[in-house]
């Protein structure tokens, strides 16, 4: 059914057929009884599925990344078809459109996406108001937090803190997104001085909750070893739940698309098929050098349940598609669910 509404939706502007993609769903689900439906045709979890992680259970061990609900506005919808979990944002403190249009493109033979959105969102109070409304309140929500664009860095930690404050009442579990490469300079961030102090202050925060929300952060998957070292010494002092691996990546290596396309396209975060590969690699040497003590979650590049065991058995505790969904549509959701079951039997 999917494969026939993707050919239509190919052949649409990437960002338009996104947004015409968020109508349809909306309507569709806004008709009585077809909730249900979509939850019985495409839900496939069953008790023994759960998962316990940083002390949330999670209905099943497969997300949606952020990005695709950035503003907190279909989550009760998607949760239809079979998410274990849904991470809305990235938001900021302030509204903000983003980088200039097209911003959103399709590699078809790679299967894989680049985008330069810029974090574009209406927000984190607006995201945080739907929250509050939400109806479905069994949804483990993720609340994915980044600086806006004319933040300087010396300025970042407010802006992480205020998206924090805002949605604290209202998601299971927090990421902090300094990964993303289209947003000038936010990457620095991920040095190891700027880093840790934002962890840490964002921590303090945390503690003085009556109850601490888990804490995690997005790392990019172009880390050098030396960087994801750094990375790991700073999830242990700063006490972090755990890290999600991988971002986008801005390499072009290995693709099938034509040079002269990507000059066309530009610069932006690449991900889908080409980034499998190195993103289970760096899921594999967190892991390994952390001796499993810090939780991962594995995303990048998962286009079929395979792709998403092989997470699993590099030590990911949980997973999550993004451009997967898009090229598959929710039997993705299945697909990598029943390959998990069959493999933990």
């Amino acid at each position: 059914m999917y494969s026939v509404l993707r050919y239509f939706l190919f052949k649409i502007q990437p960002e338009k057929a996104h947004q015409l993609t968020f109508s349809l769903i909306k309507f569709i689900t806004y008709i009585p009884g077809v909730k249900p439906l979509l939850h019985a045709l495409y839900n496939p979890t069953r008790p023994g599925d759960q998962v316990v992680l940083f002390g949330l259970t999670f209905p099943n061990r497969v997300g949606l990344a952020a990005g695709f609900d950035k503003d907190a506005k279909l989550f009760d919808e998607l949760a239809c078809f079979g998410f274990g979990f849904i991470e809305i944002g990235t938001v900021t403190p302030r509204a903000q459109s983003g980088n200039p249009k097209p911003r959103l493109f399709r590699l078809i033979k790679d299967h894989a996406i680049i985008n330069r959105m810029g974090f574009n969102n209406e927000g984190v109070e607006a995201a945080a108001y739907r929250l509050r409304h939400r109806k479905n309140r069994s949804i483990i929500i993720g609340g994915n937090i980044g600086k806006n664009k004319l933040t300087p860095n010396e300025e970042a930690t407010s802006d992480y803190i205020k998206a924090f404050e805002a949605l604290y009442p209202f998601v299971d579990y927090f990421v902090v997104n300094v990964s993303s490469p289209n947003t000038p300079g936010l990457r620095e961030l991920q040095e190891k001085e700027p880093l840790k102090k934002l962890l840490q202050t964002l921590q303090q925060h945390n503690e003085n909750k009556p109850f601490r929300k888990p804490l995690l952060l997005k790392i990019a998957p172009d880390l050098t070893q030396n960087q994801l070292d750094d990375i790991i010494d700073i999830a242990f002092s700063c006490k972090l739940d755990g890290i999600i691996a991988t971002n986008t990546t801005i390499s072009r290596e290995g693709l099938l698309t034509p040079v002269n396309e990507l000059q066309a396209i530009g610069p932006g975060g690449l991900s889908g098929k080409p980034l499998t590969q190195r993103s289970t690699e760096v899921i594999r040497y967190l892991v390994k050098k952390s001796e499993g003590k810090i939780p991962v979650i594995g995303v990048g590049g998962i286009m079929n349940g395979n792709d998403a065991l092989d997470k699993i058995k590099a030590g990911a505790s949980l997973v999550q598609v993004y451009t997967g969904f898009i090229y598959r549509g929710p039997e993705l959701i299945r697909e990598i669910v029943e390959t998990i079951r069959n493999y933990k039997k």
